[in-house]
Parts: C-alpha cells; sequence; structure tokens
C-alpha cells in the first residue's frame, strides 16, 4: 500500500549532512519526494513510497546522522500524489 508523509524536523539539523544522508537512505527504500532546508533551521521532506518504507524514512529522521540532534519531528499524513519519480535534494 502506498503512502505519502510530509514531515518537518527540528533541531540541530542543518550543516550535519542530513539531507544527503537522508537521500541515501530513500534511494535505498525506493522512496520517492524531496528534502529541504529552511530558514529557520529546520529541515522538510515529503516521502512517497510502501507505507512500510515510509515509515521507516521517519524512524530514520527521528535520530538522523551521527552529527544531528533530534529535538522533534511533525509528520502529517497526505494523499499520495505519484508527481515524483525520484527523490531530490531541494
Amino acid at each position: 500500500m502506498k503512502a505519502r508523509a510530509h514531515i518537518l524536523v527540528k533541531g540541530r539539523v542543518q550543516g550535519v549532512f542530513f539531507r544527503d544522508r537522508t537521500q541515501k537512505e530513500a534511494q535505498k527504500r525506493s522512496i520517492v519526494g524531496w528534502i529541504r532546508n529552511l530558514p529557520d533551521g529546520c529541515v522538510e521532506a515529503v516521502f512517497e513510497g510502501e507505507k512500510e518504507n515510509v515509515g521507516a524514512m521517519i524512524d530514520f529522521c527521528r535520530v538522523g546522522p551521527p552529527r544531528a540532534i533530534v529535538i522533534r519531528v511533525d509528520v502529517t499524513w497526505e494523499k499520495v500524489t505519484g508527481l515524483y519519480d525520484t527523490f531530490r535534494i531541494r
């Protein structure tokens, strides 16, 4: 079953290779969508794929790469759009 999650990650998540590592994790799990830094220091992402794999991506983002300090991850489940064919860093 396909799923889509829109997430906002708060904490020390910029300058720690968060986007790069998330892209690699997404590619391993056949997740499509995007990730970007926001001006307020947060990271925003959209994941689409099999629900189990989307859940694994959210779990990854709750921890992040080694130098990240994740304080909070807000998750909004949305309707799958099918707009993406890869996972991009914006």
